[in-house]
């Protein structure tokens, strides 16, 4: 894929002060039947496609809203650069603070023909849960190629206050 062709994905990482030196992060963990059985590796920020003329920030701001049900936080944004998923998908990624009941949570939807070759069309939750995890678990739990976006957080922090 040449640049100009290269698919990008924008995502919000919320996350929330646990004590003087602690942090935890919300990620999503993808709906279907693909996934239902995936733990380790298969988690992620919540994203999705930048549309043409939607700015990083616009489409992940929207994107949080699609996949949690709610709509982003108020408050300062820290920019945490881009990271290449193993498809060759660019996620660009902001942090956020905030706090969230995981509860809560309702996505969009999605259909695909479940069971394969059925012809039957059928609808799932883009997200199925999402949970609050300590940054090392975050990044076990994390699609590997988006762990550098927690580590990203954690080095800007102090310097966001």
């Amino acid at each position: 894929m040449t640049a100009s062709t290269t698919r990008r994905s924008a995502g919000i990482l919320l996350y929330r002060r646990t004590g003087p030196a602690g942090v935890e992060v919300l990620l999503a963990h993808p709906g279907g039947p693909i996934w239902a059985r995936k733990d380790e590796g298969s988690w992620s920020l919540p994203k999705g496609l930048i549309d043409p003329d939607e700015s990083e920030w616009d489409a992940a701001r929207r994107e949080f809203l699609e996949e949690i049900g709610s709509p982003v936080p108020d408050g300062p944004h820290v920019d945490l650069g881009e990271v290449k998923l193993k498809s060759g998908k660019i996620v660009v990624g902001f942090a956020v603070e905030g706090d969230l009941d995981v509860s809560t949570v309702i996505s969009n939807t999605f259909e695909m023909a479940w069971p394969p070759r059925s012809g039957r069309m059928q609808s799932f939750p883009e997200i199925d849960r999402a949970e609050w995890f300590d940054p090392e678990t975050a990044k076990k739990k994390l699609n590997p190629a988006q762990a550098p976006l927690v580590e990203r957080l954690l080095e800007a922090l102090p310097a966001a206050g």
